[in-house]
């Protein structure tokens, strides 16, 4: 009898170790709560007046459409951002930060800006950085930004916005953020102050002057000294500013 020939064993290859991500999961419902309330929370004026800004679990919950238990989950999530605090029987409350607190972020806002200006000389279209004039279009020798406060006011948070975003850094952005509602707060409750409204336009139309001659060491000092001096003017009138 002629014996068969025994079949090779065949070589087991081991899975190989694919580089592949999980899958992610839908977006939950906390996801979605946490950020709609984070960016209502960065829009707020909190600074307006000395009561502190309370938030209502239940309220919140009708207005979002959401049970209960995932804006626990976003509070909580905030929490960890600092942007707000549960307090004990009282309830959740938006964190407002200190005077200290406030001028070291007016501070790291003036570095961030200055570095946006030296951005926007190298990188910006002229066209973009002309448009800057049109954020102030409506106020002028015949038109005091004096005698329209709240208008002004409004236009020098988006003139500041704008200036980052034409930075065109991501990271910029993120990190102002961070600290705009602080930062945004103290410009909209000094803005008013004689001390500074005079100044505020002709210092906001040379940094414009500046970018639009692509003189890079100009435009960032005159934009970190314009937030410098808001800086100075807090911690020297903080605590008068509620009064």
């Amino acid at each position: 009898m002629i014996a068969r020939a025994r079949p090779r064993a065949v070589d087991v290859v081991s899975e190989p170790d694919l580089a592949v991500a999980r899958l992610a999961p839908e977006v939950s419902y906390k996801a979605k709560a946490y950020q709609a309330l984070k960016q209502a929370i960065l829009k707020m004026d909190i600074y307006t007046t000395p009561e502190p800004v309370m938030l209502d679990e239940r309220a919140l919950s009708d207005k979002l459409g959401v049970s209960r238990t995932p804006i626990r989950e976003a509070i909580a999530m905030l929490e960890q951002d600092g942007l707000v605090k549960a307090l004990p029987r009282r309830g959740i409350v938006v964190v407002r930060r200190t005077k200290a607190e406030i001028v070291d972020m007016i501070r790291a806002w003036a570095a961030l800006e200055s570095m946006a200006a030296r951005l926007i000389t190298t990188m910006a279209r002229k066209r973009d950085i002309t448009a800057l004039r049109d954020v102030f279009k409506d106020f002028g020798p015949d038109r005091l930004p004096q005698d329209h406060i709240e208008e002004y006011s409004r236009a020098n948070i988006v003139f500041h916005q704008a200036l980052i975003s034409l930075s065109e850094s991501q990271v910029l952005v993120d990190m102002t953020d961070d600290i705009l509602i602080h930062v945004r707060g103290y410009r909209q409750l000094t803005i008013g102050r004689k001390e500074r409204i005079a100044a505020s336009l002709p210092e906001h139309l040379a940094m414009i002057e500046a970018l639009e001659a692509r003189d890079t060491e100009l435009a960032e000092k005159l934009a970190r000294d314009h937030t410098l001096r808001l800086a100075d003017y807090v911690e020297a009138h903080g605590q008068e500013l509620f009064a």
